[in-house]
């Protein structure tokens, strides 16, 4: 057997034997055969189920949280308005008063301009009548 070369009918049956060999192996090993494995299987899908419920859970409570800050936001940018529309009412009133003050002022320097104008021109009547 020292110059023994297979020939290609003896390396299909080897190979077939080695293939035949394997499968044994894994039907031996295969994990459906282990009495624990149901046991695993099912730790597996709970802890799965939990996994996917705490992801739920974190999904709800970031978009509540979202939800809750948009309503403040909201909130927020009213209470400016309202405060920018208040602030500017009252420079308006502010700005009317100033009006309104400038024309008094203008109106008291007209009632003394012509009460000025009215008492030369008593004056220019009074010296008139003199002479």
């Amino acid at each position: 057997m020292k110059n023994f070369e297979p020939d290609f009918a003896n390396r299909l049956s080897t190979a077939a034997a080695a293939k035949q060999n394997q499968l044994k192996r894994a039907k031996a090993k295969n994990p459906a055969n282990d009495p624990k494995f149901a046991e695993r299987q099912a730790a597996k899908l709970a802890a799965a189920v939990e996994r996917e419920k705490r992801r739920a859970e974190r999904k709800a409570a970031k978009l509540a949280e979202e939800k809750r800050k948009a309503e403040e936001k909201a909130a927020e940018e009213a209470r400016i308005a309202a405060e920018q529309a208040a602030e500017e009412e009252r420079q308006l009133q502010e700005e009317k008063e100033i009006a309104d003050r400038a024309v008094a002022l203008l109106a008291e320097q007209k009632a003394a301009r012509d009460a000025r104008y009215a008492a030369r021109k008593d004056r220019q009547k009074k010296k008139g009548r003199r002479r």
